[in-house]
């Protein structure tokens, strides 16, 4: 299963992102492939954080569109959404103890477990940072 992280989301939604085009069209294809993706809700929140934020974008999606947007890939066919389960905060130990993360990369400490614990191999991401997750496998589907 492929997870999808905030920064392919951020540039699947925003038309001035340089790589919307291709962002867009490798998530639709993914969407619509029957193949069972995974949206992480730590990534839907950040996602709506960060299109709404007027010091990020100008102008900002408003808070009702970007809420919009993630209603509509909550409602596409295969997806699942990663929650915490029962032994998350042990597994999220782990993972930040193992991967010497701390301040800021806690973040993807969060989403690399709960990929981990939900059993997804492979996250679509733009962000580097995901190499100290050994067991995670990343691709950038914004490159060619």
């Amino acid at each position: 299963m492929i997870a999808i992280d905030t920064n392919v989301l951020i540039a699947a939604h925003r038309e001035d992102n340089p790589a919307h085009s291709r962002a867009d069209a490798r998530l639709a294809e993914l969407a619509e492939s029957g193949r069972p993706w995974a949206l992480p809700w730590h990534c839907l929140h950040e996602f709506v954080a960060m299109t709404t934020h007027p010091r990020i974008f100008r102008p900002p999606t408003p808070p009702a569109d970007a809420l919009v947007q993630v209603e509509k890939w909550l409602r596409a066919p295969a997806v699942t959404v990663l929650a915490e389960m029962e032994g998350y905060w042990e597994l999220f130990g782990a993972v930040v103890r193992e991967s010497g993360i701390a301040g800021p990369k806690v973040h993807d400490a969060r989403i690399a477990t709960l990929c981990r614990q939900h059993g997804v191999r492979v996250l679509w991401t733009a962000d580097r940072d995901f190499s100290r997750f050994p067991w995670l496998k990343t691709q950038n589907p914004l490159v060619g």
